[in-house]
């Protein structure tokens, strides 16, 4: 059995057992199966430690049942990091005994397009915030108008929504158009073309019917371009598919979780692809973050009545990626449903998420610290942070105490008011508030916020 039957046959399994969809989009949608030998399971996972442990915590039982259901066999799971592919000793596509060579004929040369798009990710359902709303407006200009901007070029760190906006993109096209759009990631162009060279009898109809696959086309999606580093050859072939598209007016679009000055594709390739625009996602603002959270709750199908201080303080301590937060919102809702809870106050989020959260800034920090660090900082007294005064820079200080205490503890909005000399909590919101909107322009202020929040965690 070839390790891509192996793997949907066990996602199928896995359905069959009442996991749910939220379950299997936020975490098994992650995860890739890399080998199976001689009992040994091994599975692609991001690189998120976090994840990990939840998912070994939650799902590891299940895994190794499910699969050896499918074996009949004693298995054995191991884990291997995204990061870590490049030094395994299989990883490269020309040593896998993953049956290739002996379907690739008929993979390549009967290869149907068809629409493998999440239906569940579309524009509709992607939460915007500052963060990501420049690459969200851009894809839909895409979407809307294939070739408007060519080639697209989009960077984001794991999990921050780039597969999301990609399949966003190819299902508003599929739905609105009848253009052919093939999406893929990296793995499978270095797959199919690696294989082929691979062939003892390097038949030339095998290469055409690779490149009409990939040129062939109106649009082609590639994620997880980083994966083409070290691949000289393939690279080399991408770059004239890319080319060949380019020439014709197909648009390109490309992704990838890696900087783009770190040069990690050869020259002539890297050119080629930042021609056109690149965007970048940022991890979410907190915000944003409560929004994500908000949004994941309503898609659990839970009836769940969250608290305020609840959604803060998962956004404050549960990552910064939109599938860390998913995760968290999973716990969560299995937590209640296991205790058949509705209500989910800040301490019973806390005892969800006992052995799930990262390591908070918070814990070291409470408003009076926080006043303290403030006031030495702009070189005034914790009394005239907490006093009347209006002028400009106490004022501002001032205003920057309760942004950081916003931020940076799991206080109410009436707490954080009344720490800062009893004032109301609509005069937090409106100074935490004045200091985000100026982050995204002020310089000087972002270094000062950097400054203070290193000094909170010494």
């Amino acid at each position: 059995m070839s390790m891509d039957k192996m793997w949907n046959s066990f996602l199928n399994k896995v359905r069959s057992k009442n996991v749910s969809v939220v379950t299997l989009n936020s975490i098994f949608c992650d995860l890739k199966l890399h080998s199976y030998e001689n009992g040994i399971v091994k599975i692609i996972v991001p690189n998120d430690e976090l994840f990990l442990q939840r998912l070994e915590k939650s799902y590891g039982e299940l895994i190794k049942d499910t699969f050896e259901d499918i074996t009949n066999d004693i298995c054995d799971i191991h884990y291997i990091y995204e990061k870590d592919i490049n030094n395994t000793n299989n990883i490269d596509k020309k040593e896998q005994n993953y049956e290739i060579i002996d379907n690739i004929e008929q993979d390549i040369t009967n290869y149907t397009y068809k629409s493998n798009f999440n239906p569940e990710y579309t524009f509709d359902t992607f939460i915007v915030g500052e963060s990501n709303k420049q690459a969200y407006l851009t894809a839909r200009q895409i979407a809307e108008k294939p070739g408007i901007y060519n080639p697209f070029f989009l960077y984001a760190k794991s999990g921050l929504g780039k597969t999301h906006l990609l399949h966003a993109i190819g299902n508003y096209i599929v739905t609105h158009s009848d253009k052919k759009v093939l999406y893929v990631r990296a793995e499978q162009f270095i797959t199919d073309y690696t294989s082929i060279m691979s062939l003892k009898n390097k038949n030339i109809d095998y290469l055409k019917a690779f490149r009409d696959k990939y040129r062939n086309v109106d649009i082609l999606m590639v994620d997880d371009i980083q994966y083409l580093e070290h691949k000289e050859k393939t690279q080399i072939e991408f770059t004239n598919t890319i080319e060949t598209l380019h020439n014709e007016g197909k648009q390109i679009i490309i992704a990838t979780d890696k900087p783009i000055n770190e040069k990690y594709l050869e020259e002539r390739l890297m050119t080629r692809l930042i021609m056109g625009l690149t965007e970048t996602i940022r991890p979410p603002e907190f915000e944003l973050k409560k929004n994500i959270i908000k949004n994941k709750i309503l898609l659990t199908g839970f009836e769940l009545n969250i608290s305020e201080d609840a959604i803060d303080y998962i956004a404050n301590n549960c990552g910064s990626s939109v599938r860390s937060l998913t995760g968290t919102v999973t716990r969560i809702a299995f937590y209640a449903s296991m205790f058949n809870l509705s209500d989910i106050t800040i301490d019973i989020a806390k005892d969800a998420l006992v052995d799930f959260v990262d390591t908070p800034i918070y814990k070291s920090n409470s408003c009076s610290k926080i006043i303290d660090v403030v006031a030495k900082y702009f070189e005034l007294d914790s009394s005239i942070i907490k006093g009347k005064m209006r002028k400009k820079n106490i004022s501002d200080a001032r205003a920057i105490a309760m942004y950081l205490c916003r931020i940076l503890t799991t206080e109410s909005l009436e707490r954080i008011g009344l720490e800062i000399g009893g004032r109301d909590h609509s005069t937090v919101i409106h100074s935490y508030e004045k200091v985000s909107n100026e982050l995204k322009t002020n310089i000087k202020l972002q270094e000062e916020i950097r400054i203070l929040k290193e000094r909170l965690t010494n």
